[in-house]
């Protein structure tokens, strides 16, 4: 891909796109393989965990490879999230002709908000190809012989919106580690004309800090605009009061939402105090499902038939204003027919329904004591994490 004119990161819809919703697990690694084994300019990988374990081990192998074909190949990894990462593995990838960068490393950055992180998900290939979602690189995403991989999603775009996605890259990227920025990468322009049904597609960005609040604005339009139904796949699921506003509201006007939770949760503290905004949820009629195989990690929502966004973005408040976030948000009908009929499919086989009756009949008053101290310590958190954040250009 040759410098040119840029190629606007813009909240508008773009045309010339074909996109496929991904589960994690060995479907999403098997195209991520796939795009790394085609690659032929570039690849850009953006991760917030990348493990040393064997599904980390053998993406490394494959970016290396492609670095070895003369592929510009370059990793940005969250410096928190994937800070134990080893040295000698970093070193390896270095050697095998990858370039590394570090986001924000912890004690090392000029300017350090301990809650901003970048929790994207990017996989751009020859600014043509794409992976955006909540799948990161360790063997819990993964399909391994003994353990399913967590429940995820990503969405496989080609077209138009992984130009867009790569110069979103390129700027991540020259902004990335800290002290002189040397190497800076080109932005590019890209033109596009495929064959075959094409659909509008938008990226959307949380970053508070730098006046990003995109994909917030996105649910609180699909809760103004719904005119028949809502579902909401969410891990963490723990809306603030705006989201609860809106939710409410939409609720009242008869919209019908359902949402789908975490049954198993990697972070126990997290799912109690989710139970506790469940009698909320009963008060305003909505649908609540929590999911049972293993652990909830997607994030994907839609309304309608007709609009679908996935990402990396939790209904919380660190997604709304601390992280670095990023969804991609899709309008064509077929395509939210599709995935609105992979979530029902779900939430016959795989959920169980929450009932007030039920939830509490077994909910006692220590549980419930339980619940609202889990709550207000996870507020308490979150105000750690957001409430000192300045925003800057």
């Amino acid at each position: 891909m040759s410098p040119g004119k840029q190629f606007p990161v813009s909240s508008a819809y773009s045309t010339h796109n074909q996109v496929q919703l991904v589960r994690g697990g060995r479907d999403f690694f098997s195209i991520l393989y796939r795009l790394l084994e085609e690659a032929e300019h570039s690849v850009h990988l953006q991760i917030y965990i990348f493990e040393d374990d064997e599904t980390g081990t053998e993406v490394a192998a494959a970016l290396m490879k492609a670095a070895q074909r003369g592929v510009n190949v370059y990793l940005l990894l969250d410096g928190y999230a994937s800070q134990h990462l080893p040295d000698e593995f970093i070193a390896q990838l270095k050697a095998g002709g990858v370039q590394f960068r570090w986001f924000e490393p912890v004690f090392r950055s000029r300017y350090f908000y301990f809650g901003r992180r970048m929790h994207h998900k990017i996989v751009v290939v020859d600014a043509v190809h794409s992976l955006v979602g909540g799948v990161n690189i360790s063997n819990r995403y993964n399909d391994m012989p003994d353990q399913p991989a967590w429940l995820d999603w990503a969405l496989y775009s080609h077209g138009e919106v992984s130009a867009e996605l790569y110069n979103l890259c390129v700027e991540v990227w020259n902004k990335s580690g800290w002290g002189k920025k040397k190497n800076q990468l080109l932005k590019s322009e890209a033109s596009f004309h495929l064959h075959g049904e094409e659909c509008l597609v938008r990226v959307r960005r949380n970053d508070w800090v730098r006046r990003k609040n995109q994909i917030s604005r996105t649910y609180l339009e699909m809760f103004r605009k719904a005119n028949s139904y809502i579902s909401i796949m969410s891990s963490y699921f723990l809306p603030g009061r705006a989201f609860r506003r809106n939710m409410t509201q939409a609720a009242k006007r008869g919209i019908k939402i359902k949402v789908i939770a975490a049954g198993i949760s990697d972070i126990s503290m997290v799912k109690h105090a989710e139970r506790y905004l469940y009698r909320w949820m009963f008060k305003n009629g909505i649908e609540l499902y929590e999911y049972q195989p293993n652990v909830l990690h997607g994030k994907l929502s839609t309304y309608d038939g007709k609009f679908v966004t996935v990402g990396s973005y939790n209904v919380n408040n660190i997604s709304a204003y601390a992280s670095i976030e990023l969804n991609i948000d899709i309008q064509n009908n077929r395509f939210a027919e599709d995935v609105e009929l992979t979530l029902e499919k779900i939430m016959q086989k795989d959920c169980i329904r929450i009932t007030e009756k039920e939830f509490e009949r077994h909910n006692t008053f220590i549980k419930r004591i339980w619940q609202r101290l889990c709550y207000e310590i996870i507020r308490l958190i979150f105000f750690l994490f957001t409430f000192y954040f300045k925003q800057r250009d």
